[in-house]
């Protein structure tokens, strides 16, 4: 990975070919034609079921993003291409690159961190150094990393705390829930109720947030829906970050799945369109989820008008180049057709998890609209 700070870096930008052709034949075209003679086939084809047979195109870096923006988006795009960097590090749990985050953060947040248990369930208990400020006294924050349900513990939780605890003064309780393979669902939602009703013993419901990245975002959703399903009570405010509460059966589903997964981590994983029809329900890719119905509600909670319209105000931030972005756009629609209060935040040229790098003004505004919401539903 390129260690020069971003800051010193000058901006790239990255030719996706052939990253958006939408079949075989499209790819092929456009690894065979001379640029200076497009034949017919390089035009836009709309077939006869709606689906668009897009040419091979360069993207460029948005103009929208900073300097600072611009030079992460490629530098992260060229990671996605590294195997070594790609490597899990046992130590974090998570891929090399990210340590350097989690080393960023810690001279930049300073925060007290407890290695404890609540509810029966492990957990890294965050924060602000000199204690909780006097505006979040009574407020506690949970939050659910991300890592496919798979890995991450502690890289995801520790990057995804820590600006929190430490900007905005709040005590954040990150949960080492159980993942695959050894665990399959509702195992973490499981964990993520044990500790929510532990700490309903010492904190209002209403002075809760509980949000996460990724799979936690995924699983914030899914909590909302089991506490629902067991007679819990609605935390004061939640954020779905990174990710929707669709049904994940083909990846995170919709447009992005072609677009912006191939612009965002510069590959190209259209899921199939081809599946031979089958009596068994379609699973999700997660190994997590495999033995889940992902049409649950308790797994998708926009598959149930009556669970969602019972979510609380909800939060949700994605980027253009997320490969969630259409689930997390989709799930924003359902709650405000439900009437529930729900913020979206689209992030321009921001990619997958895009504020784990505090060094970006992208990351630092996105920290901003995470404490300012919680400030303003917590309590009320």
């Amino acid at each position: 990975m390129n260690t020069m700070p971003i800051s010193q870096r000058k901006p790239g930008r990255l030719a996706v070919a052939c990253a958006m052709a939408l079949s075989v034949m499209a790819i092929a075209a456009c690894a065979s034609t001379p640029a200076e003679t497009p034949p017919p086939s390089s035009k836009v084809v709309v077939q006869p079921d709606g689906t668009v047979l897009v040419p091979a195109m360069s993207v460029p870096v948005s103009d929208y993003l900073s300097p600072e923006g611009k030079a992460y988006l490629t530098d992260h795009l060229v990671t996605m291409q590294n195997p070594e960097l790609l490597k899990n590090v046992e130590e974090i749990g998570a891929p090399m690159f990210l340590k350097t985050y989690m080393d960023r953060q810690a001279e930049l947040f300073p925060v007290s961190k407890i290695d404890t248990s609540i509810g029966g369930i492990h957990v890294y208990d965050y924060t602000p150094v000199g204690g909780v400020s006097a505006e979040q006294q009574g407020r506690v924050l949970i939050d659910l990393h991300g890592g496919g349900f798979m890995t991450c513990w502690p890289a995801c939780a520790e990057l995804e705390s820590v600006p929190l605890a430490s900007l905005g003064g709040f005590r954040v309780v990150a949960v080492d829930y159980r993942q695959a393979p050894e665990y399959k669902f509702p195992a973490a939602s499981e964990d993520v109720a044990k500790v929510y009703t532990e700490l309903l013993k010492t904190y209002a419901p209403e002075n809760i947030g509980i949000y996460g990245c990724s799979a936690g975002g995924m699983l914030t959703g899914m909590s909302m829906a089991w506490f629902q399903a067991h007679d819990l009570p609605m935390p004061g405010a939640i954020g779905i970050y990174c990710a929707g509460a669709a049904p994940p059966v083909k990846g995170f589903g919709g447009d992005a799945n072609y677009t912006a997964t191939a612009i965002g981590e510069g590959r190209f994983i259209a899921p199939p369109t081809d599946e031979p029809a089958s009596d068994k329900p379609a699973r999700s890719l997660m190994p997590y989820l495999s033995e889940a119905d992902p049409y649950d509600p308790l797994v998708a909670p926009t598959e149930s008008d009556a669970i969602l319209s019972r979510f609380p105000p909800t939060q949700i931030i994605t980027g253009t180049r997320g490969f969630e972005m259409s689930a997390a756009v989709y799930t924003h629609s359902r709650l405000v057709k439900l009437g529930v209060e729900a913020d979206l935040h689209v992030w321009e040229g921001m990619f997958h998890g895009f504020f784990y790098n505090p060094d970006v003004p992208e990351s630092r505004d996105a920290y901003e609209v995470m404490i300012d919401f919680f400030n303003s539903h917590l309590g009320r």
